[in-house]
């Protein structure tokens, strides 16, 4: 009996074959796809792994661009997407190992989407109806093997059902919205911009825009604080009155009169000390959340890190909604590996002395437990890798911490009967703060008075301020939002708020809305409301949570959907020449702001990315070509943002480089930057011919981007072999 492990990454297969191996494990090669072949207690396994979704949804039969559409299949994604063929050697690797086995084992993530892509896998690939369910939340050797000697003896089929239904409701509302609004504008002005909309898309940006509107309408209301500037025993000492807003300026001009040239005395001194509790585990909106407060990083990479660091297996797997720790994980064994880091020894085995009680949160998850570090030694991070590990690790430790205690110390000054306070926090005992050193607090230490003891005041200032507009979402706080209104899903909303971007409704890292962008939630909630109702999306997100508890069916969801969307389309369609006017202009004039860089510093025009048709290539060039020639280039790969920003060297503007992979860049787009000048270094390696180590015929050259120096080989592009320059690591 052979036995065929179906998994969702190449890291995960070779995790599971590595720890379910005997004794020889064998790697095989298919066309650049490794699978592997092993025994485990005498049982012949094969291990294969896809590289995630291999099906996915498209129309049945295309007939030109029109809605709506419901006529949707499941294909193989090479099928539908170009951008997918390197799928297809994974997916024949699957259909001829399915041939051999006897039996099937699942062990793709254990969520929605790892259930759907499995059994789409099984029932197409394999044209298997059932198969055994390896469940893990950690890819160690004693979970893995756990998983395989125990497994559940089907998939979850409600699970399936709910996850088959997501994506359907996902592709109507994509599909369906999407082409409307680009039509709308095609069929009203001739013009082709492709827009995008979606079921939680929408919602998600019309948050965004009420919140921008919001903050454009805020009138600030004027109000006066009176601060105390003063000396108690040799002590500095600032006091704030107790009304703290003044919104009467005849009422603070009367305080300012009373206390002119007073002294004052402590009236009254009150301390109070609270416990403050050890944080709980991260589940996967938190880690964002922190990760981006701390870090800066957006939740879309964060995720990405989280689920490297899984498939590494020194972390439990990211897409949780669970803040606990159960039992059952068997904290003492995880602290104790954890204390072979030096790094974290000291701190392990402080909490290994004790009793290990977990801080468990309220939110649970019944596929997973909280993100909590594994105990395994990671062999090498990247730069960002380590610091969401240590992140996490550092939370794990906090969570098993004792309370910390603080205490406020509050001081009452009265002057001429005029009550103002002074009130300081400090921490009198540490607790988990040492285990967590991300905790941001504040520590001030109060002087130490005693009730009537004099206050020399020095001055009672009179400050007027404003209120002011409500603060712009950001990418971890939108996130936080629609979690709480139970739009999305913890796996999908980075994505759609990444979309956003992309579509260029939001800008910036706090998400400003675009032009187009609120035009659009304007033009939709004048004319279609409902595709940016978060009721209906909420509605639907609750039926498919009754899906997978088994108390709603698939089919009556999806009849439900297509009434209600037919329903949004029909009506889009009767004012669709109407929407398209109203989207032009708001399309062009954002294209025109994103696009622009800066000023020409030879004819004072705008520098703007352009596009070239003669070379094929996006450039920056000057508005009042041709009477100015100024052009600068562009780097060939990744995507180019504009900035706001100017060259601290030559005060030339700064644009954003994104490559996949990289940590976003801020370059300068003058190549004659001092910045990018030669080096006594690089000025002796330009004049060196070296034969390039990789190919053995060309000659290493010395090139510049806009990065910097770097050696390249002179035989590119059949020779893409490159050499950084004094630890250039921005290539």
């Amino acid at each position: 009996m052979v036995i065929l492990i179906l998994t969702e990454k190449p890291a995960a297969s070779l995790k599971i074959a590595t720890a379910l191996a005997d004794k020889n494990l064998e790697k095989k090669n298919a066309d650049g796809v490794y699978y592997y072949k092993l025994e485990h207690k005498k049982k012949k396994i094969i291990v294969a792994c896809a590289v995630g979704h291999l099906y996915g949804l498209t129309e049945e039969d295309k007939k030109g661009w029109s809605y709506p559409i419901f006529n949707v299949v499941w294909k193989s994604a090479y099928e539908i997407n170009k951008g997918a063929k390197f799928t297809k050697k994974y997916l024949d690797n699957i259909k001829k190992l399915s041939k051999e086995a006897d039996e099937f084992y699942l062990a793709t993530d254990k969520d929605i989407e790892g259930e759907t892509l499995g059994y789409n896998i099984l029932r197409f690939a394999c044209g298997q109806k059932d198969a055994k369910r390896m469940e893990f939340s950690t890819l160690t050797k004693d979970d893995l093997i756990n998983s395989f000697e125990h497994p559940k003896e089907h998939i979850d089929f409600p699970l399936i059902e709910a996850g088959l239904t997501r994506h359907t409701l996902d592709y109507y509302w994509g599909i369906n919205l999407s082409r409307a609004l680009t039509l709308s504008i095609k069929n009203a002005t001739g013009r082709f911009k492709i827009l995008s909309s979606g079921r939680v898309q929408g919602p998600a940006l019309k948050l965004i825009v009420d919140r921008e509107i919001e903050i454009k309408n805020f009138k600030p209301i004027p109000y006066w604080e009176i601060q105390l500037i003063g000396k108690i025993n040799k002590d500095d000492i600032e006091a704030w009155h107790k009304k703290e807003k003044f919104l009467d300026k005849k009422e603070a001009d009367s305080v300012m009169k009373n206390t002119k040239g007073k002294g004052g005395i402590v009236s009254d001194v009150k301390k109070t000390e609270f416990k403050q509790k050890s944080p709980c585990p991260f589940d996967l909106t938190t880690l964002q959340m922190e990760s981006y407060r701390i870090f800066g990083i957006n939740p879309k990479k964060t995720l990405e890190i989280a689920q490297n660091l899984y498939l590494m297996g020194v972390i439990s797997y990211p897409r949780t909604s669970s803040q606990q720790l159960p039992e059952a994980l068997n904290y003492r064994k995880i602290l104790t590996a954890l204390a072979k880091q030096e790094v974290y020894k000291k701190l392990c085995n402080e909490l290994l002395k004790g009793k290990l009680n977990p801080n468990n949160g309220k939110k649970t998850d019944p596929a997973h437990p909280a993100l909590h570090a594994t105990g395994e030694i990671p062999e090498s991070l990247r730069d960002e890798e380590a610091r969401v590990y240590d992140l996490i690790v550092r939370r794990t430790l906090a969570t098993f911490a004792e309370d910390a205690a603080r205490e406020t110390v509050e001081i009452i000054i009265g002057v001429n009967k005029e009550p103002f306070i002074s009130k300081g926090t400090r921490t009198v005992k540490e607790g988990w703060h040492r285990f967590y050193k991300y905790i941001s607090l504040e520590e001030q230490t109060m002087p130490d008075v005693k009730i009537k003891d004099k206050v020399e005041v020095k001055n009672i200032n009179l400050l007027d301020k404003e209120t002011q507009p409500p603060k712009r979402y950001t990418q971890a706080s939108i996130i936080k939002d629609l979690e709480k209104r139970n739009l999305g899903t913890k796996a999908t909303r980075s994505e759609i708020i990444d979309t956003l971007y992309q579509r260029s409704y939001v800008k910036d890292q706090s998400l400003v809305a675009t032009k187009l962008g609120i035009k659009i939630v304007e033009t939709l909630n004048k004319y279609c409301p409902k595709i940016l109702d978060e009721e209906l999306t909420r509605h639907f997100e609750t039926d498919m949570e009754l899906i997978q508890e088994s108390k709603k069916k698939n089919k009556e969801v999806i009849e439900e959907a297509k009434e209600v969307l037919t329903d949004i389309l029909n009506d889009f369609k009767s004012k669709e020449k109407k929407i398209g006017d109203e989207l032009l202009e708001a399309t062009e004039e954002t294209a025109d702001e994103l696009n622009t860089v800066g000023i020409c510093k030879k004819c004072g025009g705008v520098l703007k990315i352009m596009y070239s048709p003669k070379i094929k290539s996006k450039f920056i060039g000057c508005s009042n070509y041709p009477d100015c020639n100024v052009a600068f280039n562009l780097p060939k790969n990744g995507l180019v943002k504009t900035t706001k920003n100017e060259c601290k060297e030559c005060s030339y503007p700064m644009i954003l480089v994104i490559r996949k992979g990289k940590r976003p860049q801020e370059v300068c787009i003058n190549n004659e930057c001092p910045s990018k000048r030669l080096t006594p270094e690089e000025e002796k390696l330009s004049k060196e011919e070296r034969v390039c180590s990789k190919c053995g015929k060309g000659k290493m050259v010395l090139r510049k981007s806009v990065y910097g120096s770097f050696l390249a080989c002179n035989q590119y592009p059949k020779c893409r072999n490159i050499e950084k320059i004094n630890g250039n690591n921005k290539l």
